[in-house]
């Protein structure tokens, strides 16, 4: 058929209201997980992300360049044999307790596909609550944690259709006690998933593994903790993935080891959930210089140790410093600091250090609104950004308040 001038008519375009029909509604209402800004201006303080200010090693470094070649035509090896191979006699136990995965976050997403039933799927002979569910049932669709922590942790589940159990930390972001849990009954120690960030982010605090294997012991479901900051920790809590059959950690070596851009990440835990992981997983989910990467870290480990103390002695330093200027500052056992800054509300604060080409991280939330984030960077970076803050409480005056505290 043509139109009156000749010419085949066109086919209009899909609005928006139309072609959202095919995307399911759990979909449509979710809120993505927002990055922090990623923005290329030259002479920018980068303190929002939490990157390693330092570079990978001169040894990884060259056996990345020394892969890039006709290999690269070849699929990377599916499971990450040798890697796994290595992070096992790292962490003194077998491969089949390690699983290598895209980046950490895909270890999280796998997890939430292989132990948690959508809420959708139900046992239509069950008495149902409210909501349409059982307890038994709404337990077993439950991914919970604990606020503030990792915001994918609510994308992950709300993408799933799981239930959605965030739980407030106690007073100053600290653990609750089982017990505390357990009287508010605002915990649910039957949930499919119980995801623990440790060192916590973005509140910087590490929790104790005892006080970690006292929650941990009691739950009935899987649980995850989350340790992507654990190396700038004064301990870890992997032996407790060795121990009980139902905990997983989770690592990455973005944080600690400088390979962000390669996305490596691992899982440690009973064969039974590695196998359950693994099935789940992409094939070829991890790259081939990603392994290669990997793998050249841990033959070079003193040299990122060396770092983590550097890393460390200027958080202490940085703390300190901005302690001095009535900031309050949280406790951290990452490589970042929380921190509730004085005079101004902390957007503004964000916006003041921005202009000054220092870039922290703000979270929109109500628990931690009055918070700024902050990358431990290079000496020099957090001498500039105390030089930044002083600059800013000159020009605002001393006890004057812009919607913040008053010093």
């Amino acid at each position: 058929m043509k139109a009156r001038n000749g010419s085949r008519p066109r086919s209009k375009p899909l609005t928006r209201s139309r072609s959202s029909r095919w995307v399911r509604p759990v979909v449509q209402a979710l809120h993505a997980y927002v990055p922090g800004e990623q923005p290329r201006i030259q002479g920018l303080i980068k303190l929002n992300t939490n990157e390693n200010p330092y570079p990978p090693s001169p040894r990884v470094l060259e056996a990345v360049r020394s892969a890039v070649d006709g290999r690269l035509r070849l699929y990377p090896n599916p499971t990450a044999q040798l890697l796994r191979e290595k992070l096992a006699k790292f962490h003194r136990c077998s491969a089949r307790n390690v699983m290598v995965g895209n980046g950490s976050d895909e270890i999280l997403a796998l997890a939430v596909r292989a132990f948690v039933e959508p809420a959708a799927i139900a046992d239509g002979t069950a008495t149902f609550d409210s909501d349409g569910h059982s307890g038994r049932d709404r337990s077993r669709s439950t991914v919970q944690y604990f606020t503030p922590s990792y915001s994918l942790y609510p994308v992950l589940a709300a993408g799933h259709g799981a239930h959605v159990n965030g739980v407030r930390l106690a007073e100053g972001f600290t653990l609750p006690k089982p017990d505390v849990l357990r009287s508010s009954q605002s915990w649910d120690f039957e949930a499919a998933l119980s995801l623990i960030t440790t060192p916590n982010a973005p509140g910087g605090r590490a929790f104790s593994t005892a006080a970690l294997e006292d929650l941990c012991k009691r739950q009935r479901g899987v649980v995850v903790l989350d340790e992507a900051y654990v190396d700038f920790a004064e301990e870890n809590a992997l032996r407790l993935a060795l121990r009980y059959p139902h905990i997983l950690v989770a690592r990455t070596f973005s944080k600690a080891y400088s390979l962000c851009a390669l996305r490596i990440g691992y899982a440690v835990g009973h064969p039974d959930l590695i196998v359950a992981l693994d099935k789940l997983r992409d094939s070829y989910n991890v790259n081939a210089l990603g392994q290669v990467a990997a793998l050249a870290t841990l033959d070079d480990l003193p040299y990122y140790r060396a770092n983590f103390r550097r890393i460390k002695d200027t958080r202490g330093r940085l703390s300190e410093q901005l302690a001095t200027l009535a900031f309050e500052v949280l406790p951290s056992q990452a490589n970042f600091i929380f921190v509730r800054p004085p005079v101004l509300a902390a957007p503004q604060w964000l916006e003041a250090l921005g202009q000054r080409k220092i870039l922290v991280r703000w979270f929109d939330a109500p628990a931690v609104r009055d918070y700024l984030r902050i990358t431990v960077g290079t000496d020099a970076e957090a001498k500039a950004l105390v030089k930044a803050a002083r600059e800013v409480l000159v020009t605002v005056g001393p006890g004057r308040s812009a919607g913040g505290r008053a010093v």
